[in-house]
Formats: C-alpha cells, sequence, structure tokens
C-alpha cells in the first residue's frame, strides 16, 4: 500500500470516527435536553395542577376539577394529566373521583415516599416520557394546605401523573442531527480532496525515489525522480537526481578505468554496481597478492602463492606451470599444483621443441575455453574422464616468454571461469614484474658467484656455501678433499702470446678440471691461474688419484692458439679436512702449502700436505 493510499485512509478513517462521534455526542446531548426539559415542563404543569386545586378548594368549585385536566391536555405535547388522592384526603373529605382512586405502582410509591418519579417509554412507535409529581402539605404561602386538610407539615396528600410526547422533539433532533452529519461529511470530504492535494506530491515523490533507488540498487543509475513542487518535497526530488548522476558519472568513470586494469568486458545485463565491486576488490586481492610475493625469496615461493590463489579463489584443481629452458625448451616447475611433477596436460614434444606451445611461440594467451582445439598441443590424458578445456597465458620476462600459466577446467565450468580470466590476468600482470625481477637478482647473484669467463664459481660462492659444507660433512662425518691447483709459468703464456692465449688456456683448464670430477664435487677459480677443488666423502688415497689424473690430462692437453699450439702443465696441493685441521680455512692454507712445496720441487706434480711442512715455515706463508 502506497503512501498515498495510507494518508488518505488516515485521513478517512479521522473523519468517519470525527463524524460518529459528533453524532453520538449530539444525540446525547439531545436527549439530555429533552429529558431536562420534559421535567421542567412536567414539574411547571403540576405547579399550576397544585395551585389550581388549592384554590378550587378554597373557593368551592373543586368538584370541576376535572374540566380543569382535560383542558389541560390540550396544551401541546401534553397527552395526559391526572390526579390522585392520598389515604389522608379520603379520610378527611372522603373517596373522590374512581379515576382518582386507582393509583399505579409508580404513584404508589410516590405516595408512600413523596418522591417524584420520571420514566421514558416507546407506545406504538411513540416516545412517552411520564412523571409524577407528590403534592406534600404545606403552611407556606396564602392560602396554604394546612387551612383546609388536618394533616401535619410535609404529609403527601397525592399526586399528579402528565405523560408528554417527545415524538415532536425527537424529529427535530434527528433532523438537526442529520444536518450536522451533512455538514461534517462535507468539510470532512473537502478536507480530504485538500490534504490529497498536498500530501499527493509527498507520495509520487516518495514512490518516485523508491523506484529510482530500486533500480540503484540493480546498477542501473539512470532513474530521475519527477519534480512536483517547490517546496522541501521538490528539494528532495532535485537533489536524489543530482546524486543519481553523480553515482552514475562516477561509477561509469571507475568501472572503466577497472576495466583497463583488468580487460573484462562488462555485459549489457551486467549490474555495474556489484561489476565494479568485485573488479575493486580483485585489484586489491591482486595487490595484497603482490604485495606478498614481493617479500618471497624464491620462484618456487612465488608460485606456490599463486596456487594457492588458484586453487582457493578460482576453485582451479588443475593446473601447470612451465618455465622456458634455453632457446627452444621448456621445463614443467609445478602439475596440478605439485612441484616436479611430469607434464600432464600437454603433448611431452613441448618440452624439447618448445615452439608447439602456441603460447610461447605467438607470447599471448591462448584462450581454449572459448575456442576448442586451438592449441595442438593440449592433450587430455584418457583418465581423466569429463572433456577439459584450457586457458594458456605466458609471463613475459625482458621482452620474451619466462614462464607459462596453463589452467584446465572441466567443459561444464568453463563458461563460469571465463567470467574469472580477467582476473587471473590481472595476478599474471602483477606476478610478471616480480619474476622478472627475482631473475634479475639471481642473475646479478649468480653473476657475483661465478666467473665470467671460465664459468666456474668464484671464491665468493665457496665463501657463502662454506658453512653448509662443512656441516654436512661433519654431520654425515665424512671427509673433504681440498686441491689447490695453479698453471706452471702461465705468466710466460700472457708475455708471449697475449692476453687473449691466456684467456684460451685458462678456458682449457676449467673445461679439463668439471670434466674430471664428480657433479657433487665444487671447482672454484680462485684467483688469476689458481683453481681449488672440493671433493665431498673422498679419502685421501682417492683424492691422490683424482689429483694425478688432473694433472696426467693436464700435461697431454694441447691448446690451440692462433697459429700455434700450447702445453702446460699444473701443479697441485692436497689436504684433507678435518684430518689435516679442523677448521676449513686452515685446511685450504694447507693445501696452499702443498701445491708451494710442489712448485719448488719441479712443479707438474701433486704434493700431499704432510705436517712437518708447516712446522717452523709458518711465518713464512
Amino acid at each position: 500500500m502506497n503512501l498515498n493510499r495510507k494518508m488518505t485512509l488516515l485521513f478517512g478513517g479521522i473523519a468517519v470516527g470525527t463524524l460518529v462521534m459528533l453524532i453520538l455526542i449530539s444525540l446525547y446531548a439531545f436527549r439530555s435536553y429533552s429529558i431536562a426539559s420534559s421535567t421542567a415542563h412536567v414539574r411547571t404543569a403540576a405547579e399550576v395542577v397544585r395551585v389550581h386545586l388549592t384554590e378550587a378548594m378554597i373557593q368551592g368549585v373543586i368538584d370541576k376539577r376535572e374540566q380543569f385536566l382535560n383542558r389541560l391536555v390540550e396544551v401541546q405535547g401534553l397527552r395526559t394529566a391526572r390526579v390522585v388522592r392520598s389515604l389522608h384526603v379520603n379520610e378527611q373529605f372522603g373517596a373522590g373521583m374512581n379515576r382518582e382512586m386507582n393509583a399505579d405502582e409508580i404513584e404508589k410509591l410516590v405516595l408512600a415516599d413523596g418522591q417524584p418519579r420520571y420514566e421514558i417509554r416507546d407506545e406504538a412507535g411513540d416516545s412517552v416520557f411520564r412523571g409524577t409529581i407528590p403534592f406534600a402539605a404545606s403552611s407556606r404561602g396564602t392560602p396554604n394546605c394546612l387551612q383546609c386538610h388536618k394533616v401535619s407539615e410535609g404529609t403527601v396528600l397525592g399526586a399528579v401523573t402528565m405523560e408528554l410526547s417527545l415524538s415532536e422533539l425527537k424529529a427535530k433532533a434527528l433532523t438537526t442531527v442529520t444536518w450536522i452529519s451533512i455538514t461534517m461529511a462535507v468539510f470532512a470530504a473537502l478536507s480530504i480532496v485538500l490534504a490529497r492535494r498536498l500530501i499527493l506530491p509527498v507520495g509520487s515523490t516518495a514512490q518516485a525515489v523508491e523506484r529510482a533507488v530500486q533500480r540503484a540498487l540493480k546498477g542501473d543509475f539512470k532513474g530521475r525522480v519527477e519534480k512536483r513542487t517547490d517546496d522541501e518535497i521538490g528539494q528532495i526530488a532535485s537533489e536524489t537526481n543530482n546524486l543519481l548522476t553523480f553515482l552514475d558519472d562516477g561509477l561509469a568513470r571507475i568501472s572503466q578505468r577497472v576495466v583497463q586494469l583488468t580487460g573484462r568486458t562488462l555485459r549489457q545485463d551486467d549490474n555495474q554496481l556489484e561489476v565494479a565491486i568485485d573488479m575493486v576488490n580483485g585489484l586489491a586481492d591482486a595487490s595484497s597478492f603482490k604485495q606478498a610475493i614481493e617479500e618471497d625469496e624464491t620462484k618456487s615461493e612465488i608460485f606456490d602463492r599463486f596456487g594457492r590463489v588458484l586453487t582457493d579463489q578460482f576453485g582451479v584443481r588443475e593446473f601447470s606451470i612451465y618455465e622456458t629452458s634455453g632457446p627452444k625448451q621448456l621445463e614443467p616447475f609445478m602439475v596440478d599444483g605439485v612441484q616436479g611433477s611430469p607434464c600432464r596436460w600437454c603433448d611431452p614434444q613441448i618440452l624439447v621443441r618448445s615452439d608447439m606451445c602456441r603460447a610461447k611461440r605467438s607470447g599471448h594467451a591462448v584462450d581454449g575455453l572459448t575456442q576448442p582445439g586451438i592449441c595442438y598441443a593440449f592433450k587430455q590424458p584418457e583418465e581423466a574422464g569429463e572433456m577439459r578445456r584450457h586457458y594458456c597465458v605466458p609471463i613475459m620476462q625482458s621482452g620474451s616468454v619466462g614462464s607459462i600459466v596453463q589452467i584446465v577446467v572441466r567443459e561444464s565450468e568453463a563458461a563460469r571461469f571465463h567470467a574469472q580470466v580477467p582476473y587471473v590476468n590481472v595476478y599474471v600482470r602483477e606476478m610478471a614484474p616480480v619474476l622478472e625481477a627475482k631473475r634479475l637478482t639471481e642473475t646479478l647473484r649468480e653473476s657475483s658467484l661465478r666467473d665470467a669467463m671460465t664459468g666456474l664459481n668464484n671464491r665468493r660462492f665457496l665463501e657463502e656455501y662454506v658453512d653448509t659444507l662443512v656441516a654436512t660433512a661433519r654431520r654425515r662425518k665424512t671427509e673433504l678433499a681440498i686441491l689447490v691447483l695453479d698453471i706452471d709459468y702461465f705468466k710466460m703464456v700472457n708475455d708471449t702470446y697475449g692476453h687473449d692465449a691466456g684467456d684460451a688456456v685458462l678456458k682449457s683448464m676449467a673445461a679439463v678440471l668439471r670434466t674430471s670430477v664428480r657433479a657433487s664435487d665444487m671447482v672454484i677459480r680462485f684467483g688469476g691461474e689458481e683453481f681449488l677443488i672440493v671433493l665431498q666423502e673422498t679419502e685421501a688415497d682417492n683424492a691422490l688419484r683424482v689429483a694425478e689424473n688432473i694433472r696426467a690430462t693436464v700435461e697431454e692437453l694441447k691448446i690451440q692458439v692462433g697459429g700455434a699450439i700450447l702445453k702446460k702443465t699444473i701443479s697441485i696441493g692436497l689436504a684433507m679436512f678435518p684430518e689435516d685441521s679442523e677448521t676449513f680455512w686452515q685446511s685450504v692454507k694447507f693445501a696452499d702449502v702443498a701445491l708451494y712445496r710442489a712448485k719448488e720441487e719441479g712443479r707438474n706434480r701433486v704434493v700431499r700436505f704432510r705436517p712437518e711442512m708447516w712446522e717452523g715455515h709458518a711465518d713464512s706463508y
């Protein structure tokens, strides 16, 4: 029920209630007035009868009282008038007329207690007022009752009963009440009409505001409220329109900017407000995600966090993350949330021929959600059951594809997830620069820990890794063999053939050292033409054999330098940790002492450290 109808019913109810109350009060007032008027009329007539009877008795014409009563009835509205005598009068003067002797019950009560009595009764559709007034003996006045009657003061001598018709008075009262009711009804109707004219703009404006708000809740801010008056109601309509315009323009600008950020296209039936809220929430979540991954230490942690986002926020359980490895290879970094798992949702050939991957080849997102079969490399395993669709997005790093995110969903969920793709792209876009920064940091750190010319780790790498190396050896209770190697007469190469030749010799030596030890062993370019090798879990005898093998290999090595072929030898010093020293760096020093001894003994040889080499010669080293 709208406001206008409520107000109309309210005013109508007030008007009807007022009219009913007025009618009831009027009827009650008229009734009270009729009773009071009739009572006064009866008292007056009764007094006239008493005076007339007293005078008639004194003048001796009391026998003519019947005529007087009959003439009294001719008074307008007076129906009957009769007198009844008390026993005191009958005892003194004898019986009166017959009709004076037959007192009814009311008259008997009046004669007995001297109290007047009145009543209203209906007779044949006519309202009749009856009053019975007692005549009491009194010594007041001239003549007075006690002059003729031998009774005491206040003795009831008789009573007069009169009946008045109230029909005419009742008819006038009803006529008056009717006209009052009609007048009030007309006045109430006019009041309601005027009130409606005043209230109608309020209700109409309220309804218009309600409709506009309902449209706004659905994302439509185009609704407007008609301004009907120039008062406060009209001002409300104007301000509401201004508010809707402001919200419409502001939300449109926000949506456009957010669409630019997310790439999501708004549909005609989209709730603009809800979409804007979702997009802003998505951007806020993506921003929080970026802040979190910026503090992660490794790419592994970043991809793990991204995988949890896919699972928790987007409901994706099947996805893969690939990383480029060289110009033509891909490596599966994470498959279905598990790191190190084999390729599952693609042809394994993409791992060795990365150009088979459409996302890698094009550098653009591949939408297999709306275009099934767009990528021939997508393969679904037979045990997967329901058909799947995929969405692949490359992560660009330094102008090329560094990683690829592949999201796999069931066909029944493809449409739902397609609406979430813009938000996934936001996360990927936020993740890309962080991954690039991590890659650059790792590259920078790698370059600071690796010798650029030979590709071997440098001394700084050993300094950072030595604590882990020593802790592992002690935990496993194994030995470390430390070899310090130096190319014999290397300075002559630089002086004779130039630094390019020296660089070629160093690279050749590095290649020999890498191929002469295990992958778990460490080969370090320690400085200039000096190298250091750490053989893990190796005893002294085995370490000597490895060192001798390196020496012999270098001795047989032929290095092409321009038009000449160089042959070089190498000297090697060997020390054992913790056999020779409880500290790693002291063991390195001992290996260096052994190296100097090899140099002193003629070069091109392997020398095992012995304690006597250090005793008495510590200051020399």
